[in-house]
């Protein structure tokens, strides 16, 4: 009897700590967090839950970018950690994981679905905006960023170690390193020197098990991987090594719009056939967008060329006199400038602005959608007619981007790095959509979904391909604590083409059980 009643409280003990293992728990993970961190390095002032509501929203809506996402889900997000040292992180995941709780990373926040910060299945947030150290070392024009940088804070710690160094990422200023650099980030330096994964050159990464792996530990498959396949799905990226370019120290840039009424549509068209085909210092983002039109209550579209050369004013002009006199450029429409300064100007600031702003990190965030394509052919001006009859339907703020390819990008080979979209293409579009209020969100993406539809004829097919940092959870998801091959395999062939296989092999090589997961992860390739 008495053994059978041992063998019984055996068993209850056992299923109670297998409870405890598998059934999320805040307490048991708070505790977890204390106990694998030290008191050189004490976590408690990184810890936010629920139970102070005040501090926990602020610290979630610090950075949440989209505000289609920013009522936390307080039965579902268990705590946020925002980690200043690597210890936090490494304690956060094995945590997370020992106590069966998803967890999710962000940087800057700019993830276009949220889906570093928000799960329909209990978890985590791992914040890293503390870590953002940055180390630029000049002679070696070499530079480490921590994930939790922005590219604001990157730009103006090159500036301030040379003038004639850059490197080629994105032109918001307040988007996070971290997830930036792992999705293959571009900006107005990509025909001349490519994505910021060319030129990463390390990393350090903290990987499943909570051991910090830098390239030669983690090992060149993991390396690839994480250089355009996103971090997410490997571990959490902790920083990168990046290797800075060349920029002379004088650059030009201009912003010339042409309305419909002004010819707009025939400029872009020839835009489409030359853009690709400019020298590989300049650049030319064409930026159709919906604006007032001449008369009250009327509207039109206004195409913005904005164009970045690598070098005088005078030389660009000569360029585009040649290539694309339509334009109608003007000497006094070019503006010579420093390559800080071009920073401001494609964010938009006016001229004059100090470059501290590029520090600031803003938290007002608004409703948006974004969706994207790339282009292989001109589009017909009957297809971009097409497109602006369905943009004037929108009520609020819409645009079309379109970004130049050619130059580096065609030498690249698509596997060089598990980013993909590289020869072939003539040009790659965001679609985007902002609106003032949750009133409006329904209309807005149900004009998004179709302004996507009437782009299909003219975009790449089979699949439809799509740039990873412009999340898109229209184009296939799973649900947040699963992730089913098959639908995988939907929005992962569109991301990632044909390196998609060979991402679900790293995959399956470095976290075989699937814990770094979203809706739009990359899943273990399956056991044959």
């Amino acid at each position: 009897m008495k053994e059978a009643l041992c063998v019984l409280c055996l068993v209850l003990l056992l299923s109670v700590i297998e409870a405890a293992v598998t059934k999320p728990n805040s307490a048991n993970f708070i505790e977890c967090l204390r106990h694998r961190t030290s008191q050189e390095n004490p976590i408690t002032d990184a810890i936010f839950t629920a139970d102070n509501t005040t501090t926990f929203l602020s610290t979630y809506l610090s950075y949440t970018k989209n505000k289609r996402y920013s009522n936390p889900n307080y039965k579902k997000l268990l705590a946020i950690v925002t980690a200043k040292h690597v210890s936090h992180v490494q304690a956060t995941v094995v945590c997370a994981k020992y106590n069966g709780i998803q967890l999710r990373t962000r940087s800057g926040g700019h993830d276009l679905e949220g889906l570093s910060y928000r799960s329909s299945i209990p978890f985590v947030i791992l914040d890293m905006h503390n870590l953002r150290s940055i180390n630029v070392d000049v002679s070696s024009k070499k530079a480490w960023v921590q994930s939790g940088a922005t590219l604001g804070e990157l730009y103006v710690k090159i500036n301030e170690a040379s003038q004639t160094l850059a490197f080629p990422a994105g032109v918001c200023p307040t988007v996070g390193a971290g997830g930036h650099i792992s999705g293959g980030g571009y900006g107005n330096l990509m025909r001349k020197y490519g994505l910021t994964v060319d030129h990463v050159v390390d990393a350090q990464l903290v990987d499943v098990n909570g051991k910090l792996l830098n390239r030669a530990t983690m090992g060149e498959d993991l390396f690839w991987a994480i250089r355009g396949g996103g971090g997410g799905s490997f571990g959490v990226i902790l920083s990168w090594k990046i290797n800075l370019v060349e920029v002379p120290k004088i650059l030009t840039v201009f912003r010339v719009n042409k309305t419909l009424e002004q010819g707009g549509t025939d400029v872009l068209y020839k835009w489409q056939l030359v853009s690709t085909k400019f020298p590989e210092d300049l650049f030319m983002r064409a930026w159709p967008q919906v604006v007032n039109g001449t008369k009250r209550s009327e509207r039109t579209i206004a195409v913005v060329f904005y164009a970045q050369f690598l070098g005088p004013a005078d030389k660009l002009m000569a360029t585009m006199s040649q290539r694309l006199p339509e334009l109608g450029l003007r000497r006094e429409d070019c503006h010579e400038m420093n390559w800080l300064d071009t920073t401001l100007f494609w964010a938009d600031y006016p001229a004059g602005t100090p470059k501290s702003v590029l520090l600031d990190r803003p938290t007002n965030p608004g409703f948006f959608k974004s969706k994207s394509d790339y282009v292989k052919k001109p589009i017909p001006k009957e297809g971009l007619e097409k497109l602006w009859r369905k943009m004037l339907k929108f009520n609020n703020i819409v645009w079309m981007q379109f970004n130049p390819y050619g130059g580096v990008m065609d030498r690249i080979p698509a596997n060089a790095t598990a980013f993909p979209h590289r020869k072939g293409n003539m040009f790659k579009v965001q679609y985007s959509t902002v609106w003032p209020d949750a009133n409006a969100t329904e209309t807005s993406l149900s004009l998004m979904k179709e302004l996507y539809e009437v782009a299909e004829p003219y975009v790449s097919s089979n699949p439809r391909e799509a740039f990873f940092n412009y999340r898109d959870i229209d184009i296939g998801s799973n649900p947040s604590g699963e992730t089913n091959v098959d639908e995988a395999k939907i929005y992962g062939s569109k991301y990632f083409l044909g390196n998609l296989e060979r991402l679900m092999e790293v995959k399956a090589k470095f976290d075989p059980e699937n814990f770094f997961k979203n809706e739009q992860s990359i899943p273990p390739a399956p056991v044959m």
